[in-house]
């Protein structure tokens, strides 16, 4: 359901584009990360559990694959579209094109953390298996062509420096945001 909103939206301003000539640009983000995310996200869910009890973290599946981009470079890719002069009515990935596994994405921030910490599989946070994409990744060609973006924050690298920063974040933040979190549900 939530990918099929997805689609709607994005099929919805296509036609205000095709029908009214509305200046329309879509573009897809790949699962943003970075301070003040969700909690019900896998790095926020990481690091809360890891900041609250560094011995332990419950988390579903390890071996998913996700394109991670942080934060200011979906900013600036949405930026770059915007003021783009050409692109209206097309569609445009805003991602690294890399792709990192749950277990990936533990071990870095573990490793940042410097914690050693027990996985336990926590059956409430397993998606329907008709429901899950095993693997997401983007291919950013056509965005780094017609606006010339392209990830700041990308490769191994890329992604070290960005949960190092919204690990920073956390850190400072961690009470606050989880009674924010709490109230929000």
């Amino acid at each position: 359901p939530y990918s099929a909103s997805k689609i709607a939206a994005d099929q919805l301003a296509y036609s205000y584009w095709s029908s009214f000539e509305t200046p329309v640009v879509i573009v897809r983000p790949f699962n943003t990360y970075g301070p003040r995310q969700s909690n019900r996200a896998v790095i926020p869910t990481i690091m809360s559990q890891l900041l609250d009890h560094p011995d332990y973290v419950e988390l579903g599946a390890l071996d998913t694959t996700r394109d991670l981009t942080y934060v200011e470079d979906t900013a600036a890719g949405i930026v770059a579209a915007a003021l783009g002069t050409d692109g209206e009515g097309e569609v445009f990935n805003l991602g690294t094109g890399d792709e990192w596994s749950v277990r990936d994405i533990l071990a870095t921030i573990t490793g940042i953390l410097d914690v050693s910490a027990e996985i336990r599989e926590d059956a409430s946070r397993l998606r329907p298996e008709k429901s899950e994409v095993l693997r997401l990744v983007s291919d950013n060609s056509r965005a780094r062509a017609k606006f010339g973006w392209s990830p700041i924050y990308s490769g191994r690298e890329g992604l070290q420096r960005g949960l190092e920063q919204t690990t920073l974040w956390f850190r400072k933040n961690l009470a606050a945001y989880s009674n924010r979190s709490r109230l929000l549900l």
